[in-house]
């Protein structure tokens, strides 16, 4: 038997066979390094990448202690933003298949408080949410940690950055003392050193190789005049042509510029960060999601959390400032064995930045000449269009209503219809963009469940 082999572990069987099932066959490394100890009840601070399986690391550990027959809150995970946490409640509940009616929670800011104390009502087993909405539960009384056993930090590192130092320690301040308590972050900066040291006890740290493979990202990086840095990210992107890319910037300004200059160029870009309101980044995201968005235009903050999948390019608008963070960007691209490409512009003020990624690296960075590759022809169009619908949840609206009206009685093939996302009041699908016209006359003049709704395209 592989010393990374699940069955290694001791689980309770009906979880084994659920695992298997998901194809989680063998343990990734942060799995193999933390679950162990996390199994053992020890406190831990581990520090891995994105895409490198720590959600199932510590999703596994907090479900193999839950007693299914107790209604109260026995986990919580915090998380810095509410897609993070959106998607670390689905996969927990992915884990959870096997056992007896586990509830998974999902508490953060942007949407009403009534609903959120209705379901804490009736109990939950795990609590997933961000760091704001928590503490405002605490303060109701609406969520009661008494029967907490293990407490996890997803993404510490950024939530510190986002200003979340004395939210996490007034929530770890009213947890249980006798608790377990999980820590896990890209990058080790002080101030989570400083976390560790007042509310972890005697954790046992655990660090997973944080490079990636040549062979599976290529990295470029190309220097550039500061002045001209908007027309080489125009220029760069048109001559390598992603079909998806994720262009990092430093700042919130500097965000909405790039976005607005590659819109002048008749892209479809859109950019994401910390002001937008909750509806219009839900919009955002679920265009990028859906691949009628190509290029997101995001700050770190913003950016983290988000698992997209293929995600063909990463573009770094400006070198971070911690190389570990830009070891993190490049790390969107390339997941799941798929080959990625991470792209970098470099001013001559930030040669120092260059320095110590290629030193953190340890091998030296590939530098290539802006007008290097062809250009191709045409503005970079994404193959699919989105359509919104005025309408979601709170409308009883399903995947499944919307796919009928589309497809139904000679309607557009399903093949040429893409992702369904729905939210409480509007719901986004995407068409293929030949079919865009033919897809929006249909939703217009037709019905949804027999009733009319209004419909826009993006």
């Amino acid at each position: 038997m592989s010393a990374t082999a699940f069955s290694t572990l001791s689980l309770p069987p009906a979880l084994l066979a659920n695992l298997d099932s998901l194809g989680y066959h063998a343990m990734t490394p942060i799995q193999a390094a933390a679950l162990p100890v996390i199994l053992a009840g020890r406190d831990l601070i581990a520090q891995a990448k994105t895409g490198s399986g720590k959600t199932a690391a510590f999703g596994i550990g907090l479900l193999a202690p839950l007693n299914p027959r107790f209604f109260g809150c026995q986990a919580l995970v915090l998380c810095p933003t509410r897609e993070l946490a959106d998607q670390v409640a689905k996969e927990i509940r992915r884990l959870a298949r096997a056992a007896d009616n586990i509830k998974v929670l999902t508490l953060c800011g942007g949407v009403p408080l009534g609903p959120q104390i209705g379901s804490l009502e009736h109990g939950a087993h795990i609590v997933v949410g961000t760091p704001g909405r928590i503490q405002e539960h605490l303060r109701k009384g609406s969520l009661n940690l008494d029967g907490l056993n293990t407490l996890v930090l997803d993404e510490a590192d950024r939530m510190l950055d986002m200003g979340f130092y004395d939210s996490i320690a007034d929530i770890l301040g009213q947890a249980p003392a006798r608790r377990q308590t999980l820590l896990f972050s890209a990058t080790y900066p002080a101030a989570i050193e400083q976390l560790a040291a007042a509310f972890l006890r005697t954790p046992q740290r655990v660090t997973v190789e944080s490079q990636h493979d040549d062979a599976q990202i290529e990295q470029r990086f190309y220097e550039i005049d500061p002045r001209q840095r908007l027309d080489a990210v125009g220029r760069l992107l048109l001559q390598v042509r992603p079909a998806s890319c994720v262009a990092f910037c430093q700042t919130r300004q500097q965000c909405q510029d790039v976005a607005a200059h590659l819109q002048g160029l008749g892209m479809a870009a859109d950019a994401l960060h910390g002001d937008l309101e909750q509806r219009d980044r839900d919009q955002v995201l679920a265009m990028f999601a859906n691949r009628s968005l190509s290029v997101l235009v995001a700050t770190d903050v913003a950016a983290r959390g988000l698992d997209i999948a293929g995600l063909e390019a990463v573009l770094n608008v400006e070198l971070s400032r911690d190389p570990e963070v830009h070891v993190h960007r490049v790390g969107r691209s390339g997941r799941a064995g798929e080959k990625g490409l991470a792209l970098s512009l470099v001013a001559p003020a930030e040669a120092a930045r260059a320095q110590a990624i290629e030193t953190l690296q340890g091998r030296p960075l590939r530098w290539c000449e802006l007008d290097d590759a062809p250009s191709g022809n045409g503005p970079l169009q994404p193959p699919m269009v989105t359509l919104c619908i005025a309408g979601g949840r709170k409308d009883k609206l399903r995947p499944g209503d919307i796919l009928g009206a589309l497809t139904g009685d000679a309607g557009i093939p399903g093949t040429q219809v893409g992702k369904i996302a729905i939210f409480d009041f509007q719901a986004y699908v995407a068409v293929e963009r030949g079919v865009a016209r033919q897809a929006l006359k249909r939703l217009v003049e037709g019905r949804i469940k027999g009733r009319a709704f209004k419909v826009r395209t993006l």
